[in-house]
């Protein structure tokens, strides 16, 4: 399967932020590493996906209470 890189805009405004979506993201397959960049604007959050789809991410992102709206799809 073909690695990718995913890019979102969200919510995700500070660190606490981060530590909430923190557990699903490293623990969900499909996901090797990602970041979220809170120092942007538009709170970049960037996934090294192994197989996981966009929609896949932005409802992990949703069931934290978050939003994220896929930049690359």
């Amino acid at each position: 399967m073909e690695n990718k890189e995913l890019i979102f805009k969200t919510n995700l405004n500070c660190g606490g932020c981060v530590s909430k979506v923190q557990s699903d993201l490293d623990n969900t397959d499909g996901i090797c590493e990602w970041e979220v960049d809170i120092t942007n604007d538009d709170k970049i959050l960037t996934v090294k996906s192994e197989g996981i789809t966009p929609d896949e991410v932005v409802a992990i992102i949703k069931r934290k209470g978050f939003k994220a709206e896929p930049l690359n799809a």
